[in-house]
C-alpha cells in the first residue's frame, strides 16, 4: 500500500498537461522518452521534481527507474528486466538500478554532482531499459498493471503474457534502434531469440524457496521456465533463494532476510558481471566473452555464481580479506548462490571478475604459473558500492565467480524431485491445462531437466 500511495503522490505532482503528454505517448517507462528532444524538454524539470518529491519505501525509491540520467559506457539493452511470471525479477531490476545509481553518483532526482567522475569519463547520459511485469503489486511501483499470472507459468507464457508480447517487442525495438552498437541483453525472463537471434542473451533465473515463498506450484513453474530457457538464452546464471537466504543469515547476521536483503545481494552479482562495460579496468571483458569461454555446448549453458566478500558492517572493521583469501572463498559451498556442493562435481570453466584494490600480480598468485588454466579473469578498478544503511559492508575488494560446473546437477535433481512428487498425482495440472497448455509439455520439460541432471 505504501508503494501505491507513493505512486499516487508522484502523479499528483504532475500538471494535467504533463499527464496528458505521457498518456498520449503511451509509454511503459519514462526512460523511453527522448529527453533531449524539443518535445520533451518543457516537461523534463517537472517530472524530475515529482520524482524527487516522492517518498522512498523499504525497497528503495518506488520509481527509481524513472530518472533518465543514468550513465552507461556501452550500449547494452538491459538492464532490460522483463518477466512473464515471477514478480521477483522486477524487484531485482529495481535493486540493480538502485545500486547502479549509487555507483555512478546519480542522485534520487536524476541529477549528478558537477564534480562527479562517471564511468571513466563517459559523458553519455542515456541508458536503455524496460521494466515489464504482469504482477500489479510489483509493477505499481513503476507504472500500473492490470492482472498477474497467479503463480501460473502458463498464464504468463501463453495467455496473459502473450497479450503484451508484441507491445513489449515494439518498445524493445525502439530502444534497440537508438543503440549505436547493441551488444546483448540482460534477461530475467523473456523471449528475444526470434527478433534478436544473433545478439547475446544473458539470463538470470531465480528459484524460490519455502522460506520466502508460499507458492505450492513453484516446482512446476521452475521446471517449465528452465525448459524455456534452454532455447531462448545463450547463458543462464542460476540463483537460488534458499542459498542466498542462508548467506544472509550466516554472513550478514540477518535472522529473517526479506526480499530486499536478497535482491540487494543479487544486484551485487549482476553489477560485478557488468562492471567492465561501465568502468575502466586492467582486464575488462564484454558479454560475448562470457559465452565464448564458459559454454562448451549450446545446451550446457547454466552457470553457478558466487560472490565474495559478503560481510556485515560490524565485522568489516577486522575482517578485510586479501585477494588470495576471497579467491579461495568463492570455491566454498557456503559461498554459492545456488544450493549445491562444487566439491561433488567438476569445473568445466570459470570466470573470475575482480573489483576494487586488485592487481594482476595478486590474482595470478592464486593460480599455477607453469601451465595455462581454464580460469579466465577480469579486473576492474571500481570498488564495490553498497546501499547506505544497508546490510552489506563497503569493502576494498570483491570477486564474482561464474562457473560452469557439473555440480549444478544437484540443483536440477532437487527441483526434479519436488516436481515428481506433485506430478505423479497430477496435482494442480488442471490449472495449467485450462490455460491452454498440453499435459505432454510437462513430460517434455521434465525430460529436458533429466538430461541436464545427467550432464
Amino acid at each position: 500500500m505504501e508503494a501505491l500511495a507513493n505512486v499516487a503522490t508522484f502523479r499528483e505532482g504532475l500538471t494535467p498537461e504533463v499527464s496528458e503528454f505521457l498518456r498520449i505517448r503511451g509509454v511503459l517507462n519514462f526512460a523511453e522518452l527522448p529527453w533531449h528532444s524539443v518535445e520533451c524538454q518543457p516537461f523534463y524539470a517537472q517530472i524530475i521534481s515529482a520524482i524527487a518529491a516522492t517518498p522512498a519505501t523499504e525497497q528503495g525509491w518506488p520509481i527509481l527507474c524513472l530518472p533518465s540520467r543514468v550513465v552507461t559506457s556501452r550500449d547494452l539493452l538491459p538492464v532490460a528486466t522483463m518477466t512473464a511470471l515471477f514478480p521477483r525479477h522486477t524487484m531485482i531490476g529495481n535493486a540493480c538500478w538502485e545500486l547502479y545509481c549509487l555507483e555512478h553518483g546519480i542522485q534520487p532526482d536524476g541529477q549528478m554532482p558537477s564534480d562527479k567522475t562517471v564511468g571513466g569519463g563517459d559523458d553519455a547520459f542515456n541508458t536503455f531499459f524496460i521494466f515489464l511485469d504482469l504482477e500489479p503489486t510489483v509493477i505499481d511501483e513503476l507504472i500500473s498493471g492490470k492482472e498477474d499470472a497467479a503463480n501460473n507459468f502458463v498464464r504468463g507464457h501463453y495467455t496473459i503474457g502473450k497479450e503484451i508480447v508484441d507491445l513489449c517487442l515494439d518498445h524493445i525495438r525502439k530502444l534497440a534502434d537508438n543503440c549505436t552498437g547493441l551488444q546483448g541483453f540482460l534477461v530475467f525472463h523473456f523471449r528475444l531469440s526470434i527478433d534478436y537471434g544473433k545478439k547475446s542473451k544473458l539470463g538470470f533465473i531465480v528459484y524460490l524457496s519455502p522460506q520466502v515463498s508460499n507458492a505450492v506450484v513453484e516446482p512446476y513453474n521452475s521446471v517449465l521456465s528452465t525448459h524455456s530457457l534452454l532455447e531462448h538464452t545463450d547463458m543462464a546464471v542460476m540463483l537460488d533463494n534458499e542459498a542466498i537466504y542462508d548467506i544472509c543469515r550466516r554472513s550478514l547476521d540477518i535472522e529473517r532476510p526479506t526480499y530486499t536483503n536478497l535482491n540487494r545481494l543479487i544486484s551485487q552479482v549482476i553489477s560485478s558481471l557488468m562492471a567492465s562495460l561501465r568502468f575502466d579496468g586492467a582486464l575488462n571483458v564484454d558479454i560475448t566473452k562470457f559465452q565464448t569461454n564458459l559454454v562448451p555446448y549450446p545446451r550446457i549453458h547454466f552457470m553457478l555464481s558466487c560472490y565474495a566478500l559478503v560481510i556485515s558492517a560490524k565485522k568489516a572493521y577486522h575482517e578485510q580479506l586479501s585477494v588470495a583469501e576471497i579467491t579461495n572463498s568463492t570455491f566454498e559451498p557456503a559461498s554459492m548462490m545456488a544450493k549445491c556442493d562444487p566439491h561433488h562435481g567438476k569445473y568445466i570453466a570459470c570466470y573470475m571478475m575482480y573489483r576494487g584494490d586488485v592487481v594482476s600480480k595478486d590474482v595470478n598468485a592464486s593460480f599455477v604459473d607453469w601451465c595455462p588454466t581454464r580460469f579466465k579473469c577480469g579486473i576492474n578498478y571500481q570498488p564495490p558500492t553498497v546501499v547506505l544503511g544497508g546490510d552489506l559492508a563497503k569493502v576494498q575488494r570483491a570477486v564474482c565467480m561464474i562457473s560452469n560446473s557439473t555440480s549444478i546437477a544437484e540443483v536440477f535433481s532437487r527441483l526434479d524431485h519436488k516436481f515428481d512428487i506433485m506430478y505423479v498425482k497430477r496435482a494442480f495440472v488442471h490449472c495449467y491445462v485450462v490455460e491452454g497448455m498440453e499435459e505432454g509439455e510437462f513430460s517434455e520439460a521434465r525430460e529436458d531437466l533429466a538430461a541436464l541432471e545427467r550432464g
